[in-house]
């Protein structure tokens, strides 16, 4: 899959494919994945492209905040001839014309109180002012169908909050994966799937270690990359 994404703004990150692995991995359990399918903060648009590739049943819709990743989020999805429509704005303020079966998201998630960039397009994409969790989680819970799935990613510092907030909105916690840096590193990121109308019990995932004690990416890793199989095209536009 070819990406084009900007020279000088936030780039699709190691995240978005243990995200993507993730959902395809609680995918299997179900027999028929369908229906409409948004990807919350698009950005160049990878993490939906990666998982209407591989399931032509889903209808894509994707929506985006900044002008310059709307117009790198329609490229590429015409690039790799997948059919989306994407919705201009911010996510809480955008009224869509519809209800969603899956909803998905690597949304920005660094805690408001940590040193921020310069840069106005990485502030954005990376800081969870710019998208609090409790608005995300709120808002997803009233576009989502009545069994609807709620995949993320998200800092594991917060892991308290992201729990009682699924609580509040009626989320069950169907799984939950940690990635660790090195099998001697804490935990850095969580992986969630959540879903609407549901008492299954939680599934804890088997932790993802991304290096290995020689530094090299572990075996899982490379198992992950080899699967999304991207190509990333830097550009600069105006």
């Amino acid at each position: 899959m070819v990406l084009y994404q900007p020279t000088n703004g936030y780039c699709y990150n190691s995240d978005t494919h243990f995200l993507y692995n993730f959902i395809v991995e609680n995918f299997k359990k179900y027999k028929n994945i369908k229906g409409e399918l948004l990807d919350i903060g698009s950005g160049s648009g990878i993490l939906g492209l990666l998982v209407a590739k591989d399931f032509d049943k889903i209808k894509l819709n994707q929506c985006e905040i900044q002008k310059m990743f709307q117009f790198f989020t329609t490229k590429n999805s015409v690039t790799n001839k997948i059919n989306s429509k994407l919705y201009e704005g911010s996510f809480e303020n955008i009224e869509f014309d519809k209800r969603f079966d899956i909803c998905i998201s690597n949304p920005p998630f660094y805690h408001c109180d940590v040193i921020k960039s310069d840069n106005q397009s990485l502030k954005i994409a990376r800081y969870n002012d710019s998208l609090p969790l409790e608005i995300f989680i709120k808002k997803t819970a009233t576009i989502l169908n009545s069994e609807g799935k709620f995949f993320f990613c998200y800092d594991v510092k917060q892991i308290n909050e992201i729990l009682l907030l699924l609580n509040k909105y009626k989320f069950n916690l169907e799984a939950l994966q940690f990635v660790h840096p090195k099998e001697s590193k804490e935990a850095t990121l969580i992986l969630v799937y959540a879903k609407r109308n549901s008492k299954s019990l939680t599934k804890i995932l088997k932790p993802l270690i991304v290096f290995d004690k020689n530094n090299e990416f572990t075996v899982e890793v490379k198992e992950i990359y080899k699967k999304s199989s991207t190509h990333s095209i830097k550009v600069d536009i105006e």
